[in-house]
């Protein structure tokens, strides 16, 4: 698709998804709302108490330790390791909260069997009278997570005695909890959005997750790729990134990124407006100095910290399949090698050698290239599928208030 092409559909996209934010927006403020104590409407749930050390604990399912358990983290919604079921409290429904760390007070709505480890509890709707359903679960979550997250910390934990008496807003109709106003609300933002994303699936062409010949010839032959080391300034040009102190920037105060070096969000902390002269150019890979974080980059962006590093491809075959590849690559080859007290830098990089697929002892653009598409397709065609079948059902209940007005 043309770049022309593209800019068109995805400003479509957004014009839409802005009507959509506004309509929503709208509702929100015709509507009647009450305050009430969060402990006024969930218990916190007592739980076994478990042993484990997560350092100890796979991060995948296993065949003995196949129970999701929470600690305090915010990937994954916390779930990031793997218990047996045998003496755990088995929790299914409920709301997790984060008690401890930097994310004390993330806020999840756990639909699936899970446990608690450690730093971290779970609260239940106390009345059986109103049976709540995913929606309401979803609602009520973000109400709570609005009022908590974000204003506790390290030293100030978002304990259950602390945020029990704080207090959410909650739309009511007739003195009550209005349980249909939230039902629907969600229920129309997530046809919203998916909508939106189903849209731009189809802009970006990544509704085709079909892998061609050479793709899945590109699967099936991994195992047997030949790589061998390549000196990363024979592959690259290296320089260091600007600096802009973040005492120095306004947060989200446009649309260029800011970047530091976290693994999150892609390394990018804020979109900021700023003097274009410390502008680094995009297409490129990023590598946060301190903490050796490697990412790709497609856009020019703006960065912290003048130990930070971007490395841009000599040869002609910038594409942004090979960055991802070769990110990857030099993560693998070299992050082991490095932390936060012997840092990567311009000078220590010089001499450094990262190992590369090859094709007559030259690196395999080709193979790179082809390789992460397929990936891409592996990793998009259940984000597709999901979309298909949420767009499915959303046509059903459509239908069925049609036929019955």
């Amino acid at each position: 698709m043309g770049s022309l092409q593209f800019t068109k559909a995805t400003k479509q996209r957004r014009g839409k998804a802005g009507k959509v934010d506004a309509s929503l927006s709208k509702k929100l403020q015709e509507v009647k709302w009450g305050e009430f104590k969060i402990g006024d409407l969930f218990d916190k749930i007592r739980t076994k108490s478990l042993r484990y050390k997560t350092s100890e604990l796979p991060s995948k399912a296993t065949k003995e330790f196949i129970l999701p358990a929470l600690t305090a983290g915010i990937q994954n919604q916390g779930l990031n390791n793997f218990v047996p079921k045998d003496n755990a409290t088995i929790l299914k429904n409920v709301i997790s909260i984060s008690a401890n760390g930097a994310n004390t007070g993330a806020t999840f709505y756990q639909n699936k069997e899970f446990t608690i480890l450690q730093d971290a509890y779970a609260i239940r709707w106390k009345f059986t009278d109103n049976l709540l359903t995913d929606n309401h679960y979803l609602y009520l979550t973000a109400s709570i997570s609005k009022v908590i997250f974000g204003n506790y910390e390290w030293t100030n934990k978002a304990g259950w005695e602390r945020i029990k008496t704080e207090k959410i807003q909650l739309p009511i109709k007739n003195d009550k909890i209005d349980f249909g106003f939230m039902e629907n609300f969600i229920a129309e933002l997530e046809a919203e959005r998916i909508a939106e994303l189903e849209a731009y699936l189809s802009v970006t062409g990544l509704k085709d997750y079909t892998l061609t010949k050479e793709e899945q010839q590109a699967l099936d032959d991994f195992e047997k790729l030949k790589f061998r080391k390549f000196n990363v300034i024979d592959i690259f040009d290296v320089k260091n990134t600007g600096n802009i102190l973040s005492r120095d920037i306004v947060e989200n105060s446009g649309k260029t990124p800011y970047l530091c070096a976290s693994t999150t969000n892609n390394a990018v902390s804020s979109y900021i407006s700023y003097d274009e002269k410390y502008l680094d150019e995009g297409n490129c890979i990023f590598i946060g100095g301190k903490t050796f974080t490697v990412t790709y980059q497609e856009k020019d962006f703006y960065s912290n910290d003048s130990h930070n590093l971007v490395l841009y491809l000599k040869k002609e075959e910038k594409d942004r399949f090979n960055y991802l590849y070769l990110a990857t690559c030099i993560n693998k080859s070299l992050k082991h090698k490095y932390s936060w007290g012997d840092s990567i830098s311009n000078k220590k990089i010089q001499i450094e050698k990262i190992f590369l697929p090859v094709n007559n002892f030259q690196p395999n653009y080709s193979i790179m290239k082809t390789f992460i598409s397929a990936i891409q397709k592996l990793v998009i065609k259940d984000v597709v599928l999901y979309a298909n079948q949420k767009i499915a059902a959303t046509k059903m209940v459509v239908q069925s208030e049609n036929n019955k007005n």
